[in-house]
This record gives C-alpha cells, sequence and structure tokens, in this order.
C-alpha cells in the first residue's frame, strides 16, 4: 500500500471490518457511514447500547476473526427498488440512498453476513487488513446537524503494518502532552468563558505578550515586504453583504444583524468587502499598481458548537489578511512574492517542512477561461521557482478562482493546513473594479486573496503545541526569571531586573520564600528560557548563575548575558 488512493482504500475497508464486528455483537444497529479520514477512520451507529472504550477490545477481538476468515468484498450492483428492499429497516441508509442521483449505479458490498450500502473501492478481502487499532468514540450528529439524532462515532486507525500503528498511537501520546488547550492553562496564556460564550477567547497577560511579539514581527515584515496596513469596521450594513455575495451563499456562517438606524448591521464574517471599498475610493492607475494591502482584521463567525475546539475553531479570531490589487502583467511575480515570503515567514518560526496543494479550474466557474489558465501557471511557476513541493487538485478551485494551500509539518509530524493564496473573478465583478491602463481604458484587476498564518488564534494553538509550550527565545512571555537565595538577596534580584527590562528583556523575579531546588523547577515547569541563580557569592563577584531551561549551566556577566539574549532575539534562533 504504496500510494495514498490504497491507504485510503485499506482504512475504508478497515471501516467495513468494524461494521461488521458491530454487527455481530450488537442487536438491533442502525448504520449510517464509515469513511477514510486523515490517518484512519470511523463509522457512525445507532444503537441501545452505550459503546464505550472498554468495549474497544471485543470489538477489536472480532474484527481479528474477520480479518482471519479472510472474507472477500464482493461488489453487487442492484436496482434502486432492490436497494430499498435491502436496506429495509436501515433508516439512515435509505436516506442516504435516497442521494444518490437518479441513472447513477447503486452498488453494496457484501463482507460475510455484512452487506453495506457503498461506492468502494475495498480491498481484495478481509485477510488485507491487518494493522488497526480503536482510539475513541464520541457524540456525532446524523449529517453534522444538530436538530438531527446524535449517533455513536468511533474512531480508528489503520496503516500498512503494527510498527507503524506503534508509531501512529506514540505519536498521539505525544499529541495529548503538548494539546494546547492543556498547556494554556498550565502555562497561562489564555481561556474560554461560558459566561461570555464559546469560541471566544480571552488572551492572559503571558498569551497576550506572545501574540504581541508575533503581530509586531507581522507588521515589520509586511512594510519590509511592500505592504501597507489598513484598519477597518467590525461591522457593515446588509447591503455590503448582499453586494459580496456572503447574504447568499454564507449567512449560515454570519451572526444575526443588528437593527441601527432602521438598517440591519452584520458582524464582519471577512475583510475583503472593506478593502475592495478602500480600493473603489478613487480613481486607480495601472500606475498605483500593484497595491498589496494587509490587516490584522478581527471577523465573527457563527460555528457550530460541536466543532469549536480551543484555539483551533473559534467564534471570534484575527486573520492576518492581505488583498492584492494588480494587473494581468504583474501576477505571477506578485504571487512568486507571497510564496517566497509565506516560505520565509514559515521557517522563521520554525517549520521547515512545507508542502503545497494547487486547486484548478472547477466545472462551474466565473471569469474568462483565459484569465483561469493565467492565474493557475502563475500559482505554478511560482511553487516551482520557490522548490516547494506540490500535489494538484485538478477541478478543485473555488467556483471563483485557483488557490494555493500551504500545509506545514511540526515537531511530531502533524500535517496543519495554514496559508492560502485565491485568486478571486467574483468580486472584482461584483463590485465592477477597474483600473486606467495605459491604453486609457477601464480594466479588470486581478485580486488574490492572501493569509500567511491563516488566523492568529489558530497559528498560536499550533505554535504552542508545535513547541510544546518552550517557545524560544525571542517568542517566549518570560525569558528570564531571577531566583534569589533568600530574602538577603532580593535588592539586588530588583536591581539586575530593572537593568534587564532597560534592554527590553522580559524578565520576573521571584520573590517567594522556599528553596532553590523548588524555585527552579517551577520556573522549568513555566517554561522559562533562563533562570539566573542569585546569592551572595554571585553578588560579590559581580557575576550571575545562569541556568537554561535545559539545565545548562554558566557563569557570565550582566553585559555578556544581555548580549546572549540579544543575539537570540536578533536572529530569531
Amino acid at each position: 500500500m504504496k500510494n495514498e488512493l490504497s491507504i485510503e482504500t485499506l482504512r475504508h475497508s478497515t471501516a467495513h471490518v468494524m461494521a461488521a464486528a458491530v454487527f455481530r455483537i450488537y442487536d438491533d444497529v442502525q448504520f449510517d457511514i464509515g469513511p477514510s479520514v486523515e490517518n484512519g477512520f470511523y463509522y457512525d451507529f445507532d444503537l441501545t447500547d452505550r459503546i464505550t472504550p472498554d468495549d474497544f477490545e471485543k470489538i477489536e477481538a472480532e474484527m481479528k476473526r474477520i480479518v482471519k476468515e479472510d472474507l472477500p468484498f464482493e461488489r453487487i450492483e442492484v436496482s434502486r427498488s432492490e436497494a430499498e428492499a435491502m436496506l429495509a429497516g436501515q433508516t439512515y441508509k435509505l436516506e442516504r440512498l435516497a442521494d444518490v442521483p437518479e441513472g447513477d449505479a447503486i452498488s453494496f458490498y457484501r463482507c460475510g453476513d455484512f452487506l453495506d450500502l457503498c461506492r468502494g473501492p475495498h480491498v481484495e478481502s478481509t485477510g488485507k487488513v491487518r494493522a488497526f487499532k480503536l482510539l475513541n468514540v464520541a457524540g456525532s450528529y446524523y449529517r453534522g446537524k444538530e436538530t438531527n439524532p446524535m449517533l455513536q462515532r468511533i474512531n480508528g486507525t489503520a496503516f500498512t503494518n503494527d510498527k507503524q500503528v506503534k508509531l501512529y498511537l506514540k505519536q498521539l501520546e505525544e499529541a495529548k502532552k503538548r494539546d494546547h488547550r492543556k498547556l494554556g492553562m498550565e502555562l497561562d496564556l489564555f481561556s474560554i468563558h461560558n459566561e461570555v460564550g464559546p469560541g471566544l477567547i480571552h488572551w492572559h497577560p503571558k498569551g497576550a505578550r506572545i501574540r504581541s511579539i508575533i503581530e509586531e514581527f507581522w507588521r515589520q515584515e509586511h512594510f519590509r515586504n511592500g505592504y501597507e496596513i489598513l484598519y477597518t469596521p467590525h461591522v457593515g450594513k446588509a447591503n455590503l453583504w448582499e453586494t459580496s455575495g456572503h447574504l447568499d451563499f454564507y449567512a449560515e456562517g454570519m451572526y444575526a444583524p443588528m437593527e441601527i438606524d432602521k438598517s440591519d448591521y452584520y458582524a464582519r464574517p471577512m475583510n475583503c468587502p472593506f478593502h475592495i471599498n478602500i480600493y473603489k475610493s478613487g480613481l486607480r492607475s495601472y500606475r498605483e499598481l500593484p497595491l498589496r494591502w494587509a490587516e490584522l482584521g478581527t471577523v465573527y463567525r457563527y460555528e457550530k458548537a460541536g466543532v469549536l475546539h480551543g484555539l483551533l475553531r473559534v467564534r471570534g479570531f484575527t486573520q492576518d489578511d492581505a488583498h492584492i490589487f494588480c494587473t494581468a502583467e504583474q501576477i505571477e511575480d506578485e504571487v512568486k512574492e507571497v510564496i517566497r515570503f509565506s516560505n520565509e515567514m514559515w521557517k522563521t518560526f520554525g517549520f521547515d517542512n512545507i508542502t503545497a496543494y494547487l486547486s484548478t479550474r472547477p466545472e462551474k466557474a466565473v471569469g474568462e477561461p483565459e484569465r483561469w489558465a493565467q492565474a493557475t501557471e502563475s500559482l505554478r511557476s511560482a511553487l516551482d521557482a520557490e522548490g516547494i513541493p506540490y500535489e494538484v487538485d485538478e477541478g478543485g478551485g473555488a467556483f471563483y478562482g485557483p488557490k494555493i494551500d500551504l500545509k506545514i509539518k511540526d515537531a511530531i509530524g502533524r500535517e496543519w493546513q495554514m496559508s492560502t493564496i485565491q485568486f478571486d473573478f467574483n468580486l472584482p465583478e461584483r463590485f465592477d473594479l477597474s483600473y486606467v491602463g495605459e491604453d486609457g481604458e477601464k480594466h479588470r484587476p486581478y485580486m488574490v486573496h492572501r493569509a500567511l498564518l491563516g488566523s492568529i488564534e489558530r497559528f498560536f494553538g499550533v505554535l504552542v503545541e508545535h513547541y510544546g509550550g518552550a517557545f524560544p527565545v525571542w517568542l517566549a512571555p518570560e525569558q528570564v526569571r531571577v531566583l534569589p537565595l533568600s530574602e538577603d538577596q532580593l535588592d539586588a534580584a530588583a536591581e539586575i531586573a530593572a537593568e534587564l527590562r532597560k534592554k527590553d528583556v522580559r524578565v520576573t523575579v521571584d520573590t517567594k520564600s522556599g528553596k532553590i531546588g523548588a524555585k527552579i523547577r517551577n520556573a522549568q515547569m513555566d517554561k522559562v528560557s533562563y533562570m539566573l541563580v542569585l546569592g551572595a557569592k554571585e553578588i560579590e563577584a559581580g557575576t550571575l548563575a545562569v541556568r537554561s531551561r535545559s539545565g545548562q549551566q554558566e557563569t557570565m556577566t550582566l553585559i555578556d548575558f544581555v548580549e546572549k539574549i540579544k543575539h537570540a532575539v536578533q536572529t530569531k534562533a
């Protein structure tokens, strides 16, 4: 199983083996769907028995028996009436059958006594399914709608051999330790409060300090790379969102309107219409282009409660958003520059493993085919120029333009979709954007949506997990903690801290009573970059006993220590 399709097929087949085991063990089971997903599979069931992880052992044992029986996966094509008869009593499957368009083939797959409505494909027989593990069980609304019945979803993973399963389980254990929700509480970075509302983040001093460093760096780099920074409103009248199409296509994701001066206003789900309004505020000439406008714009989206997840899925978040307006002749160079900029930004934050996914024109699309072709080629050329590996999703682009999604791998090998470079042939038409060309005529500009970090909240969550909360010195909210051995050194500790603050070093003093060993342990648990152990000997010698987070120790002067910190910050080490 070497290619992506075969591993998906293996996992989908494993889901069927699990469903067949559940069918053998439990009575009156209602089945829904069991697809392969990234790193595994799941199957949704409706049954009287409450399945818990304690039941996994018997389900896995039955799965192993089915594997040992080496039952063939048989494909059966039937008529709609035959399918309805075969699914008698299976409420969810009958509804799924109704989704199959008239004229399309209706197929089932049989393995032993288990028969499932399924397009396939599957492996040849159950004997090909060998390395798997059930992971957890969770509630899942049928078709993802909160008004529908709650089903039981069993999640599992499957690989081609047991070694890969063990490696994946080890990765999951490491991921639990790095969970940004757990570390966010332990390190006092952020919180979410039900009395305010789910999915709305409160940034604590330490988390806010890191965020301010990220945002300051972001602004600095954007100015250096030829962008201007915008600030725009958080709400807009209904007619703005009607023109943009959001009220037609995205209303379910928007908060309910507020009536102000007899007009409906909506909290913005996106920043683009406001940037477009600034573009339209004056007559534009080809001589002004390209325009590169960026904003750390906070948006509000009504995400369902069931999908909210710490910082990774929220209802209020700040996009590192940008829009580029340019001519046809400029577009390829602009895209290359965005790719270069994005690549450079990710490497600065410690992510070296970057993969791209290029999505091309779907069957239904707006915009002239030649503009699509030029835009797609500019994306492809930019990826080739930067040497970033990429996969092509033919026909997978949005109806309004081709795009590139950049994915990064974190310290434990998980892939995260982050940056997006999206052409848009729709909004320039809807808002009637134009510029005056060299020929004196009006032309439609190219428009590119671009997010490098995605959203500050989600990026911060990924960053916490990537570093396990132990941020590099330039990002650490507490770079230094001074640890006096006794009350006799408190005044000297305060003086050292004051000198360090003058040099823009983020420092605190542990003024609590207690043994130095406990103070060191507390600082290490708080992921402080450096500890300065201060006793009478150090004060007399005019030196510092420097202890790093990893336990390395050295003695140096205050001047040398400041240089050490400055070097780490300047080089983003």
